[in-house]
């Protein structure tokens, strides 16, 4: 698979889609305990209450939520969900050795996660 997906596009669309769209596409592509923990949920049916609406996450929970779809969306276009789910899982040079997922579920502030769409855009481009 090759890159197709211009990374500001993505960004755009993580902003400006409604919290139940992005839930839905972390369950559908991630699976729904990935999802869950990227956005630091507990209870990995949170995810699903959020995609019908049922509930609606915290700030820092859909925070993490819209940077988990930017950098997994890239991701899965050039790769594939699989590939998604283990750079996600992986250790990673670029991000001091931590996993991408890891540094997701304990970020507060867009601060914690400045180099997580850099190192997702890096690795999804290698794929042209």
């Amino acid at each position: 698979m090759a890159l197709t997906l211009d990374p500001r596009s993505v960004e755009d669309e993580a902003v400006q889609a409604d919290v139940r769209d992005i839930a839905g596409w972390l369950q559908d592509h991630l699976g729904q305990q990935l999802a869950a923990y990227v956005v630091g949920l507990r209870d990995p049916k949170v995810i699903g209450k959020w995609r019908r609406g049922g509930a609606r996450p915290r700030p820092a929970a859909e925070f993490r939520a819209r940077a988990a779809y930017v950098v997994a969306r890239m991701i899965v276009d050039a790769y594939g969900d699989a590939t998604a789910r283990a750079w996600l899982l992986g250790s990673n040079s670029r991000l001091d050795d931590e996993a991408p997922a890891w540094l997701l579920r304990h970020a507060e502030d867009p601060g914690d996660v400045r180099f997580l769409v850099p190192a997702a855009r890096a690795f999804a481009g290698a794929a042209t």
